[in-house]
Formats: C-alpha cells, structure tokens, sequence
C-alpha cells in the first residue's frame, strides 16, 4: 500500500540545499518531494509505498538519517491538528465537526491545546468518529495518524527530564 506523508526536520542553517537534496536522493529518498526554502528547516514531502504505515515512516526516517546523521525530526504528518484540516481528511464540514463536538461533550476526545485554536491528534479524532458516528473513513489514513502520533510522542518524549517525567508518571496513574 503507498502511504503519504509528511516530515520535518532541523538542519544546521550552513548546510547546502543542493548538498541536501543529493545526499537524500542517494540514500533512497527519491521518493519524496523535498521542501528547502527555509535555511535550517526541511519538509519531506513523501508517498512511500509499504506493507503498514508504520513500515512507511520508518524507512524513511532511516533513508534520513542516512543520508543526513546530523538532522533532527521536528514533526511527522499527520497528527496534530485543528477542526479544519480534521474535518477536509474526512470529508465532512468544520461546521459539522464542530456541532458534534458540542453534542458531545463527555465523548469528544479533548485538545492537546486548548488555547484561540485548539490541537487534536487525528487519530483521536479518527477513532472517535469511527467508534461514535460510525464514519467510514479513507484507506489507511487511520493507521497512518496513529503512527505518525506515535513518532511524534516519541520524540517529545526524548526531550523529557527524568526527575520531572518520573513524577509526573506517577502522578497521572
């Protein structure tokens, strides 16, 4: 199955868009359309084919690594985001999911941020609309939500202080 994607990544700002874009084509990502117009900021643009979602992501993040060992994953697409974008990789209205988030207010999967424009993981979103409207939603977008959520929270993860996190995890259990 092709999974489509997107990653972003933190290069050092002295680095050569030309030197990135070949040292990437090397390494396998020719797969990707590549976005450079910020010095010191990547976006792999990809449609991977791959027997999960999972698979797909982590291949290429290999194929990056590879290619360019001194780049940082700063986010995989897609995860976070608003009722708008939410409700276009549905199919439905922003209007629509917004009145069914007001419905449902014990059921609706809370914002990761709650502030003027509140954040959801899309696979939250996904699941609840599976699970409580019965939405039939496009091929392996599901999957592919909750895995770039997983490489997401793995790599905020990764910037944990162990003193804080500990306490934290016993605080929340």
């Amino acid at each position: 199955m092709e999974h489509t994607f997107l990653l972003r990544y933190r290069l050092p700002e002295d680095m050569a868009t030309e030197e990135v874009v070949e040292r990437l084509g090397a390494a396998g990502c020719d797969d990707a359309l590549v976005g450079t117009g910020v010095p010191g900021r990547m976006a792999l643009d990809f449609s991977r084919e791959a027997e999960s979602a999972g698979a797909a992501l982590l291949s290429a993040m290999r194929d990056i690594r590879e290619a360019l060992p001194e780049a940082r994953l700063v986010e995989a697409e897609p995860d976070l985001v608003g009722l708008t974008e939410a409700a276009w990789r549905v199919g439905v209205s922003r209007q629509n999911l917004h009145k069914m988030m007001k419905r449902h207010p014990g059921t609706f999967p809370s914002p990761v941020h709650a502030g003027s424009m509140a954040i959801w993981h899309l696979s939250d979103l996904l699941g609840w609309l599976k699970v409580h409207q019965g939405y039939e939603l496009p091929a392996g977008l599901e999957e592919l939500a909750d895995a770039a959520k997983q490489v997401n929270l793995v790599c905020r993860a990764a910037a944990l202080e162990p003193g804080i996190s500990d306490e934290v995890r016993r605080l929340i259990a």
